[in-house]
């Protein structure tokens, strides 16, 4: 976003602010000489910080203040307000923050700060002084982040199977699949980050054995890396399915930068395209493709898309969006075979299309755990600190299956964020920090112009309140399982979702 005009009912707080209009505990709008700031009061101390979320560049004026943190309205990110550091993923760089002081009778934002990007607390002596990261996806990114913001100065080697640097995932099915943005969006860093960080990369390598005994882990050549502690990101694996013809030229999987791509030239000369499964990234590819000016029909056994997860009230405003931008709905209905151009349903009918996407779920590639005896049990079984069964072997992300305290349950789950955020506590548990990974589960879907959060976790619930209509203006749909509030989706009600994040962290709190 370019430098804001000299807008005079919007304040220059470069050229002094008078004290009154600052709101306590709010946010008032301005700019620094041009540059978009936001400014508070939090008791007797203002602070002025940058007005857009590092991560895409949404407006924090539409966030939520708490304490002295600011989080993004879209995608949950937050940041110290005092010193412009990101707390949290998905934003990984600091906020511009200001200097203030007051001069007469007015407050004035001088210099800016120069981020330190210091952790709270120094790494605690006698440390691992080899760190091996197996995966370079959400978590395995954001822990080899975290380990370097943290202070580690040690060896630090990150393996990932995908040939690509770290990269944005949920854009592969949303706006980079619809070609609404362009590549130099995806990388979730500057190339030139990891030699600057002295992160040694190993992209495009498989690891094929991890010693626990030894602290090693081998390579698909044979090489071999010792450590003093690893982290295990391998995340997940599409679902494959057995129908007939499923594994023909013209049908795509998405999990990777290069499956985006595959599907995006096929599409470019196509007209027709079947999606199977009405799954979250089953219909961000339909809306993608539409984008595209394919036709599209989605096909899935569900009465209703994503009822299970979202109800049925959120479950039909989701198809009828799909189908006023023109998706045909194949419910309750299967895939039998895939020809060259076309899908025959199991109810006998057929589907014409030039290209065919699977989305049908994904499962934890846990093959490495298994061979290392780590104990698996429908995922990586880690401990409140996401350690494995293996003292000093760390597991993050799709495969890590932790103990939440809200549900009292054992649960998994494959979101962005939630890798990202784990990572970032594994690294600092890594280095003794001994932080309990307490984060309520966070993702979004892109539908149109249409997002959908869900802040917490209910794969089962028995009672869901609404607040608002989805068809006018937005909801708040709340779940509940034997009296307890478990998860909260919002549509167009971005402030509901970060309160309802910070109600389910005082409660993860008072616990």
């Amino acid at each position: 976003m370019g430098r804001s005009s000299r807008d005079e009912s919007v304040p220059d707080f470069g050229e002094g602010v008078d004290p009154s209009i600052i709101p306590e505990g709010g946010l008032l709008s301005g700019h620094v000489r041009g540059e978009p700031a936001l400014m508070t009061r939090i008791g007797a101390e203002i602070f002025v910080f940058g007005a857009h979320c590092s991560h895409y560049h949404a407006p924090l004026a539409d966030g939520l203040l708490t304490g002295e943190t600011v989080r993004c309205p879209w995608h949950h990110a937050c940041f110290d307000i005092r010193t412009g550091r990101a707390l949290r993923a998905p934003a990984f760089a600091a906020l511009t923050v200001w200097r203030v002081e007051w001069e007469g009778a007015k407050v004035f934002a001088r210099e800016k700060l120069k981020a330190t990007g210091k952790p709270a607390a120094p790494a605690p002596a006698g440390g691992p002084r080899a760190i091996v990261v197996v995966g370079a996806g959400a978590a395995g990114f954001a822990a080899a982040h975290a380990l370097r913001a943290e202070g580690y100065d040690g060896a630090l080697t990150l393996v990932g199977a995908d040939p690509a640097a770290p990269y944005d995932r949920p854009n592969l099915s949303k706006d980079y699949l619809a070609g609404t943005a362009p590549p130099e969006w995806l990388p979730l860093c500057d190339p030139a980050y990891f030699g600057a960080q002295k992160i040694e990369m190993r992209l495009g390598r498989r690891v094929a054995a991890l010693d626990p005994a030894t602290k090693q882990i081998v390579l698909d050549d044979g090489e071999r890396l010792a450590f003093d502690a690893a982290l295990l990101a391998t995340g997940a694996e599409p679902i494959r399915l057995p129908t007939l013809g499923a594994d023909g030229p013209n049908v795509h999987y998405l999990r990777s930068l290069a499956d985006s791509d595959a599907l995006i030239g096929a599409a470019k000369g196509a007209r027709r395209a079947a999606v199977i499964g009405a799954s979250f990234i089953g219909l961000e590819v339909a809306a993608a493709l539409r984008a595209r000016g394919l036709d599209v029909h989605v096909i899935a056994p569900e009465a209703l898309p994503m009822e299970r997860i979202l109800g049925p009230q959120l479950g039909r405003f989701v198809q009828s969006l799909h189908e006023s931008h023109g998706v045909v709905f194949h419910l309750g209905d299967a895939a039998a075979r895939i020809e060259a151009g076309a899908v025959a349903l199991a109810s006998g009918g057929k589907v014409d299309a030039d290209i065919v996407a699977i989305g049908v779920g994904v499962r934890p590639a846990v093959a490495l755990a298994e061979q290392a005896g780590l104990a698996v049990d429908g995922g990586v079984v880690v401990d409140e600190y996401l350690q494995t069964s293996a003292p000093g072997i760390y597991a993050a992300g799709d495969i890590a299956r932790w103990p939440d305290r809200l549900s009292g349950e054992r649960i998994r789950v494959e979101h962005w964020v939630v890798a990202q955020r784990q990572g970032q506590t594994a690294a600092r548990n890594m280095l003794g920090r001994r932080e309990r990974f307490d984060a309520a589960p966070f993702f979004w879907s892109q539908h149109y112009d249409a997002a959908i959060s869900y802040i917490g976790h209910a794969p089962s619930w028995d009672r869901a309140e609404m607040d608002g209509d989805p068809a006018s203006g937005g909801c708040v749909v709340s779940y509940y399982r034997a009296g307890r509030k478990l998860a909260v989706a919002t549509l167009f009600r971005d402030l509901d979702s970060l309160r309802a994040e910070v109600e389910f962290e005082r409660a993860l709190a008072a616990l």
